[in-house]
């Protein structure tokens, strides 16, 4: 969850103590030989990929833009691996080295549409023909708070509407569910399913879940 366009500083400072709640759906998964190379983007503090470890996976690779935040994976889970995102969205690692990429919540942190669209091609480059990948994200709202924080982003910096500034400072963006669909135009939609999340700063949204398969 700690990459952003450029906001490194929240990432490493208030944002390196948030609890992030997207729930994994283990039976999405359940095909998988507990030996799939797994590349959680955005790993945080490693919270899924401890998830995952429990359920018996063994090869788990977390990356994060934050430094504060892996050093936090690193001290709650001593025995995962965790690295540094030096040059996001590039990622050090050859083509087709995954066989499933977790993006959990990363997209709403990412509010300019041709970074996205970026990330999403260096995921299918380093995934393998076939290979899954797992987003979660969150939706437009419709309540009251909400829309007026989309409505005063747009009029005072000209973004698209959904883009809003978190009350401790984060830039964060909330998808057309279209939008998504769109940015996995390269993949086979495999399953998509909506949920109600918890926010990293205690509200309630509705979010989304999509699952892709790597043409």
């Amino acid at each position: 969850m700690g990459h952003s366009d450029n906001q490194l500083a929240y990432w490493d400072g208030i944002g390196a103590t948030k609890t992030f709640t997207h729930p994994l759906d283990r039976g999405w998964l359940t095909d998988l030989d507990p030996t799939a190379r797994v590349l959680d983007y955005g790993c945080g503090y490693g919270r899924l990929m401890g998830e995952l470890s429990g359920y018996g996976f063994t090869d788990l690779t977390g990356v994060d833009l934050s430094p504060a935040l892996v050093e936090r994976g690193r001290r709650l889970r001593p025995g995962l691996r965790f690295a540094v995102l030096e040059e996001p969205p590039h990622l050090p690692h050859p083509a087709a080295s995954f066989e499933v990429v977790l993006l959990f919540a990363v997209l709403t942190c990412i509010p300019d549409a041709a970074a996205q669209r970026a990330l999403v091609a260096e995921l299918h480059r380093v995934l393998v023909p076939g290979g899954l990948l797992y987003v979660s994200d969150l939706l437009l709202q419709d309540d009251e708070r909400n829309r007026a924080r989309y409505a005063d982003h747009a009029e005072r910096f000209g973004a698209p509407y959904g883009v809003f500034t978190t009350s401790d400072g984060a830039v964060c963006r909330h998808h057309e569910l279209a939008h998504l669909r769109t940015l996995l135009a390269g993949f086979e939609l495999v399953h998509e399913r909506p949920l109600d999340v918890g926010t990293m700063n205690g509200h309630r949204a509705q979010a989304v879940q999509l699952l892709a398969r790597r043409r």
